[in-house]
């Protein structure tokens, strides 16, 4: 009978702290915003993933605590273009002389856009991470470290279309590209003698989860179909330990074997469903209340949920019109008539019957009753402090990194306009 893993391992990422550790004879991690991974040989180290810029410093420090080769790295990959991958690349360039720098052709189309929209990504996912990165600053200049390495953003040095090997002191690594699945530059490191595979963050932040094919923070959108094929070509290497992209490894040739296979067949029921779903002309809404996980392909929802994974798929074959009001081809929303309706309701009645909404545990109608209220009288005190018993409510019902990070600072927001 499987145990799920996901109810064993952590969830939410954090940044590196001072330490690291040794996972076996050649290989040193060091934890961050996104897992670094210094491999040894007898000519030198190859380092997978570089933190974001800011890090780079204490993956590195971590990496010289436990290794006689961090400063003689002759290789870095990466596994993804994503900033929490890229980041550190010039700071070890400039401590390694000679190093090259390797990655999936795709990765200088997903740098361009990952800086394309920086200011609107990071606006949008302050929310979540603005607190947690002032504690980190904190711990940082605590531990004397403040004078803070830039963010980069490399050239790489070498770029492979599907795979590439790589020889170094008798170790032989070899990289496959499974683009699309995280990133269309995402690629795995497989070690077939050792039988390891380093995947980054290929099946989404914490291994065993949903993963989010749409992100909250604002990304494109990733294919689930394409996200279970990555899955299969890790689970047809048959490895005995992957490295993942955040926290320790995961071990057991038969635990990797059924929780992939769990997270493949995952995606394929939640993409099968919603496709059948929109042939029997069934809106998305309803879609994502009613389509659920079989007990036999049970994986987590801490960081992606099924019910945004049916919304992205939903819209990534169908896109923005929901065939639902014409409204949706014009560009004036449905707020540009709150005023109206609070006008004619009363703002105190619509707060009444958002009570009862909640009461008969309907909250997400609720909001959209009190949301009406907020446009046109945002210091409605009735309406605050409903909005603040709902969502205290919600959040304790949650069980997921980013909705939880929604749901906090939402609550904090509306203990400021209380207080204001």
């Amino acid at each position: 009978m499987r145990n799920p893993i996901y109810k064993t391992r952590p969830v939410a990422p954090s940044a590196a702290r001072f330490g690291g550790e040794r996972i076996n004879d050649f290989i040193v991690l060091s934890e961050a915003c996104s897992n670094s991974y210094l491999i040894e040989t007898t000519e030198g180290g190859i380092l997978v993933n570089a933190g974001m810029g800011f890090e780079a410093p204490v993956i590195d420090a971590n990496h010289r605590a436990h290794s006689t080769v961090a400063d003689k790295i002759r290789y870095l990959i990466t596994t993804q273009g994503h900033v929490d991958h890229v980041g550190g690349v010039q700071y070890f360039r400039d401590r390694n002389p000679g190093l090259l720098y390797i990655a999936q052709a795709n990765n200088t189309e997903h740098q361009a856009y990952d800086r394309r929209l920086a200011d609107f990504r990071g606006n949008r996912s302050a929310f979540r991470f603005r607190e947690r990165f002032v504690e980190d600053f904190a711990y940082y200049a605590e531990q004397g470290y403040t004078e803070i390495n830039p963010q980069d953003t490399p050239t790489p040095d070498i770029l492979f279309e599907d795979r590439y090997t790589l020889t170094l002191g008798g170790l032989t690594l070899e990289l496959i590209a499974v683009p699309g699945a995280e990133t269309n530059d995402s690629l795995v490191i497989w070690l077939p003698e050792q039988r390891i595979c380093l995947t980054g963050n290929l099946f989404g932040c914490p291994f065993g989860h949903f993963p989010n094919l749409s992100t909250i923070r604002g990304d494109r959108y990733r294919e689930a179909l394409v996200c279970a094929r990555a899955a299969q070509v890790v689970l047809d290497l048959e490895p005995e330990v992957i490295l993942y992209g955040h926290h320790g490894p995961v071990e057991g040739r038969e635990v990797i074997r059924e929780e992939l296979i769990a997270y493949r067949d995952a995606l394929h029921h939640v993409h099968d469903e919603t496709v059948r779903g929109m042939n029997a002309g069934t809106d998305v809404h309803t879609l994502m209340q009613t389509i659920t996980l079989p007990p036999e392909c049970e994986v987590g929802e801490g960081y992606g949920k099924v019910s945004w994974g049916v919304r992205a798929i939903w819209e990534s074959y169908a896109g923005w019109f929901h065939h639902q009001s014409t409204t949706e081809l014009y560009s004036v929303p449905a707020s540009a008539v709150f005023d109206d309706v609070v006008a004619l309701a009363g703002a105190d009645t619509l707060v009444a019957r958002a009570q009862e909404k909640f009461e008969q545990d309907k909250p997400e109608e609720a909001l959209h009753l009190l949301d009406m209220v907020r446009k046109v009288e945002p210091g409605h005190v009735g309406a605050v402090e409903l909005l603040l018993t709902i969502h205290r409510a919600l959040l304790a019902q949650a069980d997921n990194f980013w909705l939880e990070g929604w749901l906090e600072e939402q609550i904090r927001l509306l203990e400021g306009a209380l207080e204001a």
